[in-house]
Parts: C-alpha cells; structure tokens; sequence
C-alpha cells in the first residue's frame, strides 16, 4: 500500500456525482475547473468530498426541498427564479453551496501534510490554508441562504 497520492489527470474515473433527483447532477471536470482544484487532489478524494458536500447541502435545503414538491415541482430547473446567463440563480447558488463546502472539507484535509512557512510565499499559504476553509463554509452557507431567501447576516440580543 502506497501512501504516495498519484497526481490526478484532472478526469475522473466517475463523470458524474448523482443526486436524489430534485437537486441537480454534480459534474466533477466544471466543479475541478470552477474551483481550481488541480491534480495533487486525487480523484476519490475529491468524489468522496463532493458526495459529503452533496448530502450536507441537501440536508440544508430539505424544508426547501419538500415546499417546491409540495408546490408540484419535481426538481430545482422547474422552480421559478431568475435566469443569469441562461441558467437559474438557484442552480447556480446549489452548485456554488456544494463546491465550497467540497473544497473546504479538501483544504482541511490537505493542512495535516506541512504547516510549516519557510519563506514569504509558504506564509501566504499557510494563513490561506488557515482561512480557507472558513470562508469557503461562509460562502456555501450564504449560497444556501440566498435559495432559501434567508438573510447573509443573523443577530441576535443577548
């Protein structure tokens, strides 16, 4: 056993993560291209990522979920919302949930190999892979946010 992670050729053995059929089909080239995940992230690594993000971002929007059926829609292409470049800005903010979510449980996954910053540009890395995982959750929380309407900001007196 080889504990040595052979660069990815940037395809998948496996296309296509599927989804329960209301939420749309992840393809893994557009989420390694969207999110420059290159090729030191192997290809199970990133499928077993995407199908937690997957099923984490699905648990998120299941009262979503089960409104539009009950409104008598199938899937998120059928719910009405607005188009930007030809596609629904649900589908985009599902996608942009499920791609940081992804790449932040990837950047946690890849800081146990070195930490250590020897010069300007390790320090850089090092604070980005510090933060990285933060504000990628962030941006999938405000993505799920804005599917469901909810505001980015939540406050609360104490």
């Amino acid at each position: 056993m080889s504990f040595i992670a052979t660069p990815s050729t940037g395809t998948p053995q496996q296309d296509i993560i599927s989804n329960d059929g209301f939420f749309p089909d992840v393809d893994l080239h557009v989420m390694r291209d969207k999110t420059r995940i290159d090729g030191t992230v192997t290809d199970d690594r990133l499928i077993d990522a995407t199908v937690a993000a997957i099923i984490h971002v699905n648990d998120q929007l299941s009262g979503f979920r089960q409104t539009q059926i009950n409104a008598g829609y199938t899937n998120m292409t059928e719910v009405p919302a607005q188009h930007v470049n030809k596609s629904s800005v649900l589908i985009a903010h599902y996608f942009r949930a499920v791609y940081c979510t992804a790449k932040a449980d990837l950047i946690e996954r890849y800081t146990d190999y070195d930490t250590t910053a020897t010069s300007l540009d390790d320090k850089k890395l090092v604070g980005w892979l510090s933060n990285g995982p933060d504000e990628q959750r962030r941006n999938a929380q405000w993505a799920i946010s804005d599917i469901i309407g909810r505001s980015h900001v939540t406050v609360e007196l104490i």
